[in-house]
């Protein structure tokens, strides 16, 4: 897996023309194929008398799928040409459908081509994208007198806080890059006289 990725900055929507033909370009972070499809199946619905609604999507931190359709378009001139601007952008976890509004002129392949790769490529700029970083997931496990004051200390040296859990005792769980690991063992040990428990879990992804 790698250490990070980009990937969209959440929903957005931009739209191009070109030769009187509108092109509505719509974004999205996609982390499985599940939620490309659905976001695809939305855009689809938004549009009901538009000429095409092509898309595109990467899934997986790297870049493991990738499909892409036409929709109608002659082939390789919409889905691909989408697809490869997100690969060249090394946008990751994404899905982009561009919806065509016919404006009566014929592009020809190189015209559909440049418009549909150029209306993701837009899109991207307008829309912007974000940096995800891989982390280790970690659970801090201390009683309640004492977890208050620890929770503001994570949160004040910017640590990932991702979740908090009151029980018998509190669970903070938090995100850490495998490298900070064992630094971070000493401080909770500094920090709470040995007294809290660390988790070590699996791993995710969040912003940078």
């Amino acid at each position: 897996m790698p250490e990070q990725y980009v990937t969209v900055a959440g929903e957005g929507v931009h739209e191009t023309e070109v030769s009187r033909s509108r092109f509505v370009c719509a974004l999205a972070p996609a982390d499985t194929e599940e939620e490309a499809r659905a976001f695809v199946a939305r855009v689809r619905a938004q549009h009901p008398g538009a000429t095409h609604n092509c898309w595109a999507y990467v899934v997986g931190a790297d870049g493991g799928l990738q499909k892409s359709d036409d929709d109608g378009e002659p082939g390789g001139t919409a889905g691909l040409p989408m697809l490869q601007m997100l690969m060249r952008r090394g946008v990751r976890c994404a899905v982009a459908v561009v919806t065509r509004y016919f404006g009566g002129t014929k592009l020809g392949a190189g015209g559909l081509i440049r418009a549909y790769g150029g209306a993701v490529g837009a899109a991207l700029d307008a829309v912007g994208t974000t940096v995800r970083q891989r982390y280790r997931l970690v659970t801090v496990t201390t009683d309640h007198a004492r977890a208050g004051r620890l929770e503001n200390d994570l949160r004040s040296s910017g640590r990932s806080v991702r979740d908090v859990t009151y029980g018998a005792q509190v669970s903070i769980e938090l995100g850490l890059p495998e490298a900070e690991l064992d630094a971070f063992r000493g401080w909770l040990a500094d920090t709470t006289a040995g007294t809290a428990r660390l988790t070590v879990g699996g791993e995710a992804y969040g912003g940078a």
